[in-house]
């Protein structure tokens, strides 16, 4: 009887992580069409574990660690570490927005973990820190919250998306974000320095390192981690999947020749700042109102940087920050305007576009950041409607039909560049089913 019991709720257990799957995306389908006509907001019916904003009414989403403005989503477990999440809501007034979290896999898939497995507390809670604008053309809702809270924590490591909705309705889904908590448990050590081959040698970085696990049971290596490494806080062009090429007593080594572990250098981003729109700032050459009062910024005509020599100057490896120099309240006194971007190019290109991109966009490329070929300027352009703020940017050019864009087209290739290079590793325990992050390694290209 006993053997027969142990059979019968291992057999349940399995059935339930099936079902929970099942559910889970049932639980999230979205049921609403773009009645705003943006297909690049609503593609398909369900939610995607990603960086996503699902209602073009929804900006300048902002996720970091609250130590600083410009830190990644990623806390350690059992610290006092928080979260915020803010966003703004341009069609004004006051909506009932829910949130939730999320625990998903190495690959950013949702785990077979039920909520009450890696969260404490509520199962879900409201959005009520909320400011309605004040001083600004454009009209909008500031939305604010920070977790882990009172009201929610987890309590397992790993990745994780925040998910808000409206009206406790998970089928009317606002946006998602992703962020990582994380355990110490393995060191990890490394560096990152020009490519070993003589093609690659002077336009990208390699990220050699070793995970030591003196203090921790690793019993397969190369079934049970999982290794990312990713670029300035990028998950658009992460290096997934890194086995060890060498492993001695309680050491893993990741050291390639074949490129595996090499990312382009790329070059320094490109700046506009407009958080005046009264005064001319960096890279603005004009700042005006329209007919219809409407904000306008012109960026400085850009260069195409592919056959310029390396030349450094000091950025913010893609990120942004929102600030507006003459007003105190950068949340809810800066405002938006239309920020117009041009780069001489002699002919359109076909089969693929142009993109203007970086962390303001979560790096994606789709209509809202598309540039278009104007005939009788002889270039590229393209117009994002942006919050006040001081900003990074660069042009990646994507052929149809591929997923990975090319940043080096108009921008260049050069091992010298500056980057921010974070190293996760992740671990299945045996007998468990989901992903541990065990370890995190920060390193920079040029800071040792």
């Amino acid at each position: 009887m006993a053997i027969m019991a142990c059979f019968l709720l291992k057999e349940f257990k399995i059935k339930e992580n099936r079902v929970k799957k099942v559910i889970h995306v049932l639980l999230f389908l979205v049921a609403f069409n773009s009645v705003f006509g943006q297909d690049d907001y609503v593609k398909d019916n369900f939610i995607r574990y990603k960086d996503w904003i699902y209602r073009p009414n929804i900006k300048t989403v902002e996720l970091r660690e609250t130590s600083f403005e410009l830190a990644a989503p990623l806390i350690e477990l059992g610290s006092t570490q928080q979260l915020v999440l803010s966003f703004d809501d341009l069609d004004g007034g006051y909506e009932n927005y829910s949130y939730t979290l999320i625990h998903c896999d190495a690959s950013w898939n949702p785990s077979d973990l039920v909520m009450n497995e890696y969260l404490g507390g509520f199962f879900e809670d409201n959005i009520s820190n909320y400011t309605y604008s004040v001083n600004t053309l454009q009209k909008y809702t500031h939305y604010k919250v920070t977790f882990p809270n009172n009201n929610m924590h987890v309590t397992k490591p790993g990745n994780y998306i925040v998910f808000v909705y409206e009206n406790s309705e998970k089928e009317k889904p606002v946006l998602t974000k992703r962020f990582m908590v994380y355990q110490n448990l393995v060191n990890i050590v490394g560096n990152v320095h020009q490519a070993a081959s003589a093609e690659e040698y002077f336009n990208k970085h390699e990220v050699d390192f070793s995970v030591f696990y003196s203090n921790y049971t690793i019993t397969n290596p190369f079934q049970d981690l999982k290794i990312v490494v990713t670029q300035n806080n990028r998950w658009d062009n992460a290096i997934t999947n890194l086995v060890p090429m060498f492993t001695k007593q309680n050491e893993l080594t990741f050291d390639y020749d074949d490129g595996s572990n090499c990312f382009n250098g790329g070059n320094e981003f490109r700046i506009f700042d407009n958080k005046s729109l009264k005064f001319l700032t960096t890279f603005v050459s004009k700042n005006y109102k329209d007919s219809l009062s409407q904000n306008h910024t012109l960026v400085v005509p850009d260069e195409n940087k592919h056959f310029k020599r390396y030349m450094f100057y000091p950025d913010i490896n893609g990120e942004f920050y929102i600030r507006n120099t003459e007003m105190e309240n950068n949340d809810n006194e800066s405002d938006y305007a239309w920020v117009h971007f041009f780069i001489p190019y002699d002919t359109p290109l076909g089969e693929g576009s142009f993109h203007v991109t970086g962390k303001f966009c979560d790096w994606k490329t789709d209509k809202t950041n598309k540039l278009v070929y104007n005939a009788r300027k002889m270039g590229y352009e393209a117009e994002l409607f942006l919050k006040q703020g001081y900003y990074n940017y660069q042009y990646v050019y994507i052929k149809d039909g591929k997923a990975q864009a090319d940043e080096t087209m108009l921008e260049g290739n050069h091992w010298e560049t500056e980057n921010d290079y974070t190293i996760y590793v992740y671990h299945r325990k045996i007998g468990t089913y989901y992903d541990q992050l065990v370890g995190i390694k920060k390193l920079n290209s040029i800071r040792k």
